[in-house]
């Protein structure tokens, strides 16, 4: 399964002290069972001294084959250990608004 999938490439690339990988697809407007919205929660020493941007692109590349090929949409939240220790949350998803306003 993707979500299984997710975990073990963050697990091995970040030896994360948290890890939460949430398959949030049951929120959107697709079939029962999907595997495409996800969002995950990373706590790792290897952000210590890293911007927000450099962590979000250090979870794309080792997720790039998910996300080319299976994954719509990925939230992601990451943290050092002592900003998890701070916070112990990350934000909760906004509600599907069902669709694009785009459209």
């Amino acid at each position: 399964m993707i979500q299984e999938r997710i975990e073990q490439k963050l697990q091995a690339a970040l030896s994360p002290t948290h890890l939460e990988v949430r398959n949030e697809s049951y929120m959107h407007n697709v079939p029962e069972g999907a595997e495409s919205h996800f969002k995950v929660v990373v706590v790792s020493n290897e952000f210590e001294g890293q911007r927000l941007i450099g962590r979000h692109r250090a979870i794309n590349t080792v997720l790039a084959d998910e996300l080319a090929n299976h994954i719509h949409a990925l939230a992601i939240h990451t943290y050092t250990p002592d900003e998890w220790q701070a916070q112990q949350s990350a934000p909760a998803s906004p509600a599907c608004l069902g669709g694009s306003k785009f459209g």
